[in-house]
């Protein structure tokens, strides 16, 4: 069995996998590289072969019908071998001194017969023309070098949640969670994040800056204008994640932190969806956002209460186009503050 797996979704990523790929061979033997190529018309495919001939200890392909982003995810964790599993996009890459840590991290465990549910590491934001980056810490809220559980985490700040790019999981949890992303749809990789929350137990915080996440593609899923564009996927991934909360809420309520923090989640991502309903200035998508809250409220009053009373939900639901001024100039500050978009 291998330590890790790496899964790399590759949708006509031909410009830029092999900058991925390579940052991630130095794993060596310990690492299975499974690059996915979700039904490219580029010559994705011929780049994935050529490397698993160059590397066939180290790298699989997995050549498939397109079916979105969550769909080459699922079919990297069916075919996994590795203890724990990563997603690394195909436009990411990540840090070699990084990456040495971690695995001599995850192996010190194993030596120790020790394993954890969750490892969590920072990430970089690599944003196109800016020459200082913004790493994303979590030093503050989560203990270090140490396994702990959900008892022992501190506070998150407002508008503060673990990413893809921050999380490693144990593979057998993922598949005893029943994770399966929805097919054809963008934005899943909050839910690759938050359904396994209630199933973990043990985590470990290595604060080492380990993924480089990638913005400045114009076609990027995360582009604002693009994100405006596919809004009804953002509202789909949105109502999945509360009806989420709400199937598994007789496991979420066990532990107080654990609902707690799922919350918060929710409220970042509802924040998201919200101003960037508000931002796009269209009548219809206004109405998109007051039927949002009231999905959240028809699924649960007490989620929709702490979401709306909130520092973020009163923010959201400013009333009138004063309102929602103050709250598009409020998000443009958050933007060049943290650096997201």
């Amino acid at each position: 069995m291998k330590l890790l797996t790496v899964a790399i979704p590759c949708y006509n990523s031909a410009d830029y996998m092999r900058r991925c790929i390579d940052s991630l061979l130095p794993g060596g033997d310990d690492v299975e590289i499974i690059i996915v190529n979700d039904g490219s018309t580029d010559n994705t495919a011929d780049i994935a072969e050529e490397y698993s001939q160059r590397f066939p200890n180290i790298v699989k392909v997995i050549n498939k019908e397109n079916g979105g982003h969550g769909s080459a995810v699922n079919a990297g964790i069916e075919k996994a071998s590795g203890l724990y599993f990563k997603v690394v996009d195909s436009d990411d890459w990540v840090s070699q001194s990084a990456y040495e840590k971690i695995l001599e991290c995850l192996k010190a465990l194993l030596g120790d017969g020790k394993s954890v549910d969750m490892f969590i590491s920072n990430f970089v934001y690599e944003k196109e023309g800016e020459k200082r980056k913004k790493v994303m810490k979590y030093h503050h809220a989560l203990p270090q070098d140490e396994i702990f559980t959900w008892k022992d985490i501190h506070h998150f700040w407002v508008g503060q949640y673990i990413l893809m790019h921050s999380v490693i999981y144990r593979t057998k949890l993922l598949r005893e969670c029943g994770l399966k992303l929805p097919e054809h749809t963008f934005y899943v990789d909050n839910i690759f994040v938050f359904n396994p929350l209630p199933y973990v137990k043990t985590m470990y915080y290595l604060d080492v800056n380990f993924y480089r996440y990638y913005i400045g593609r114009a076609d990027q899923s995360v582009n604002e204008e693009v994100m405006i564009s596919r809004i009804d996927q953002q509202i789909k991934v949105n109502k999945m994640m509360v009806d989420y909360y709400v199937s598994e809420f007789s496991r979420i309520i066990a532990n107080g932190k654990v609902r707690k923090y799922m919350v918060n989640y929710l409220d970042i991502i509802t924040t998201v969806s919200s101003v960037l309903l508000i931002r796009s200035g269209v009548e219809e998508n206004l109405e998109k956002k007051k039927e949002l809250w009231n999905y959240i409220k028809g699924k649960d009053k007490w989620l929709w209460a702490r979401l709306r009373s909130g520092i973020l939900g009163n923010a959201m639901n400013l009333p009138g186009k004063l309102g929602r001024r103050i709250t598009v100039d409020g998000y443009k500050i958050c933007q060049r503050i943290f650096h997201f978009n």
